[in-house]
């Protein structure tokens, strides 16, 4: 890993032939840097690798209590997440590879910045210097929630010293706050609007979701509304824009937050379907022509909120940062970096509805309007079953559970089962599926083919091919929430509950998990807020090691057997509470990477030697 990532440029055909003496010589040179070093982000959210999709978000929603691992008999990668185990010592190594390889661009964009004469734009330069820092940031807090305790890579220049893990808890973390706090200042305080970039609120907003994790995770702080100490300030690392002797405190953070708020110009999108393809005007214009298929959940909605309108959808007003796609795939895949379909969100494509040789799910007569896909991560019943739990007892109905979620028996009746399904909860996901039209060729194409400006990609396969939504990073649901969970003040979490058609509710602890496991079902959110919700080396009585455990049990459906439902259960007799507990929610570190670094790096707890490998090894149980 470390020895392919030290030549950052090997991948990007604009600069191979120039030399560190020669380059980055302009602006235009550190602008094409900084392009290298976001396009990590499109290798981790599109494009199907190893089997598996190497968004860590996708793979934090199956290891929460929100998703199953599901998918058919062969998938096991997804089922491996699921249930805390592993089919091979390097399962888990793209992540790995991939995020150290932002980091290194990322450095490498930082260290070099000044190559190039900055007199009279020095504001270029301070954005753009400041950029490298927040994707360095950025990379290195999902890699060390992914794995935990890691080598901290701040050079180009790797010593041997540099290649042992340090303590995330100690280093880490104040490194990665310290990154985003010299972003936040060296940035323009301008909304980046849609352009796939960090700007200073972006930074702010990650400022809050780091030290709200290390705080909650290592500090175990709990309630955070409550929680005061000198143990939570944190003091940063000395560098350009964070200047020596700066500390972080929760004052800090809410500070940070109630800026975006004052003087970001974001807002909740009015309705929130409008978030999501299914609303786009397309099929909205459909079930009002009375012509043929007529997608009732959408009817009622203004059009000008559908989500291909202005304000709406991609670069939405809600929207801080996302990762963007574009129609450029194809099929070879020829190297880490260079995954030519990672210009696709295949998140739509694996949360497809499964289809095969033994059914037509594809066709529109049984899914109008969504389309087929691989069907890994099916939502869990748990989600469902907590959701409407919830709704009776307020004696309300939230828009955003069938906003988020496809209830198949009613709104897919005609829907059947594969042969190798595994782990069907009886419901699929909404946010982020691809919809089809009658107005489309076919029954596998998708809406995007008759959006403005469509042009088909050399992948000719529209059902994995043609998938361009934003795959939100942060949204200011996220902000107001962050703030009530902070302050104690429901004013915030009101706004977000108005939004959705719910009671608006006084603040607890309670009341404001649940409405970020809501508003954010299937984004990634719910594991690491469990996490932290627990704090580290919680055991089993935990709120995360609980929540993983009353999985147990439910009914699902197995080999297309609808009619004969069995009880799900965990892979192994350890059980997904003593997994969490042993693991913390860290998957295990590449082996090939440890050896590289000759075994420098540690194995995380609950994958070494100390756990039986029958605890932590993948087995086929349907």
């Amino acid at each position: 890993m470390f020895t392919s990532c030290n030549d950052m440029l090997d991948t990007d055909p604009r600069v191979t032939d120039l030399t560190a003496a020669t380059f980055p010589g302009k602006p235009a040179d550190v602008e094409a840097l900084n392009a290298a070093t976001y396009s990590i982000m499109n290798t981790l959210g599109g494009g199907d690798q190893s089997g598996i999709l190497n968004n860590p978000f996708y793979w934090w929603s199956l290891m929460s209590d929100d998703c199953y691992g599901s998918g058919g008999l062969q998938d096991n990668v997804a089922k491996s997440l699921h249930h805390f185990t592993t089919a091979s010592a390097n399962q888990y190594e793209q992540d790995f590879i991939l995020l150290y390889g932002g980091i290194s661009r990322a450095n490498n964009q930082i260290e070099t910045i000044d190559n190039v004469d900055w007199t009279n734009n020095t504001a270029q330069r301070n954005q753009l210097l400041g950029e490298g820092y927040f994707m360095r940031g950025f990379y290195t807090l999902l890699l060390t929630q992914l794995y935990g305790d890691v080598p901290l890579i701040t050079s180009t220049v790797i010593t041997d010293e540099m290649q042992n893990q340090v303590s995330a808890e100690e280093f880490i973390y104040p490194q990665i706050l310290s990154d985003f706090t010299s972003a936040k200042n060296l940035m323009k305080a301008e909304r980046a609007n849609g352009s796939g970039h960090a700007d200073k609120f972006t930074a702010e907003a990650f400022i809050a979701r780091a030290w709200m994790f290390w705080a909650g995770f290592y500090k175990k702080a709990g309630e955070l509304a409550k929680a005061n100490g000198a143990d939570l300030t944190m003091t940063l690392v000395a560098q350009e824009g964070c200047p020596e002797g700066s500390t972080l405190s929760k004052a800090d953070v809410i500070s940070d937050l109630k800026d975006i708020v004052a003087n970001g110009g974001y807002k909740l999108c009015e309705d929130f379907r409008s978030l999501w393809q299914y609303s786009n005007s397309l099929l909205w214009d459909e079930a009002h022509d009375g012509k043929g298929h007529a997608y009732e959940f959408i009817a009622d909605m203004k059009r000008e909120n559908c989500f291909d309108q202005p304000g709406m959808g991609n670069g939405n007003t809600e929207e801080l940062f996302q990762i963007q796609f574009m129609n450029a795939s194809k099929w070879a895949i020829s190297g880490t970096y260079n995954n030519p379909r990672m210009y696709s969100n295949y998140l739509s494509c694996f949360w497809g509805l499964r289809n095969g040789a033994t059914n037509d799910n594809g066709k529109r007569d049984k899914t109008y309007p969504f389309n087929q896909g691989w069907g890994q991560g099916t939502p869990s019943c748990n989600l469902w079953d907590d959701w409407t739990d919830a709704e009776r007892t307020g004696n309300y109905s939230d828009i955003r559970k069938l906003g988020t979620l496809i209830d198949l028996d009613h709104e897919l009746a005609a829907y059947t089962y594969e042969k190798d399904d595994c782990e069907e909860s009886g419901y699929a996901v909404k946010k982020y599926a691809d919809v089809n039209l009658d107005a489309c060729a076919a029954d596998n194409d998708s809406w995007w083919s008759k959006a403005p400006g469509y042009s088909s990609s050399s992948l000719d396969n529209k059902q994995q091919g043609d998938h361009f939504e934003d795959y939100y990073l942060m949204r200011y649901a996220d902000v107001l929430l962050m703030l009530t969970e902070l302050t104690g003040e429901a004013s915030y979490m009101n706004q977000v509950q108005a939004r959705a058609g719910v009671p608006q509710t006084a603040y607890t602890w309670k009341a404001l998990q649940d409405e970020r496991r809501w508003e954010f079902a299937l984004e990634g959110l719910r594991f690491n807020d469990m996490r932290r919700w627990s704090g580290i080396n919680s055991g089993t009585t935990s709120y995360a090691a609980q929540a993983l455990q009353a999985q147990k049990g439910k009914q699902i459906v197995c080999l297309g057997q609808k009619a004969n439902k069995r009880s799900l259960e965990h892979m192994t007799s350890a059980g997904w509470a003593k997994r969490y507990a042993d693991t913390n929610g860290f998957l295990p570190k590449p082996q090939a990477q440890i050896t590289l670094m000759n075994n420098k790096m540690q194995q995380n707890p609950g994958w070494d030697e100390n756990t039986p490998a029958e605890e932590w090894t993948y087995k086929v149980l349907y």
